[in-house]
């Protein structure tokens, strides 16, 4: 491949991985909202719903973490490239550019989704624990 292909595919790369992350965090918001207008608790459909997040969330942080490595073996490629015969016009361009080309690290990417997805759990448990409480209050003051 060019120079010039391999820069094109490290950003479609990377905004494939922007897709990803936008569609998680849809899906999170979603979800929170979805929990915090319920009124009545509902443990089953807490559970249900933490199961299909779950999925989701491994199907996603799967897609994430290939994407993420699609983008360092293309970093690696694109260092690696020849410039072939326009070295003159390429070397300036790959100096500005080669050093903004920083794709987080695999472990980084990791965890920032497992601590995500931990706490949207904690947050939906959290939320069906104040249902049952306010619940709890509702039937002592009737």
């Amino acid at each position: 491949m060019k120079y010039d292909e391999l820069i094109q595919l490290y950003f479609e790369r990377s905004n494939a991985l922007q897709g990803y992350w936008t569609l998680y965090v849809v899906i999170v918001g979603g979800l929170l909202a979805f929990s915090s207008l319920r009124k009545l608790p509902a443990a089953v459909t807490t559970l249900i719903v933490t199961l299909l997040f779950c999925l989701f969330a491994y199907e996603n942080m799967d897609a994430i973490m290939t994407v993420t490595r699609q983008r360092h073996a293309t970093l690696a490629a694109i260092k690696q490239s020849d410039p072939g015969s326009t070295v003159a016009e390429i070397k300036p361009v790959r100096d500005l550019l080669e050093p903004t080309l920083t794709p987080a690290a695999e472990s980084a990417v990791q965890r920032t989704h497992l601590v995500s997805d931990v706490l949207t759990i904690l947050g939906l448990w959290a939320m069906e624990l104040r249902r049952r409480k306010n619940a709890g209050t509702a039937a002592v003051t009737a």
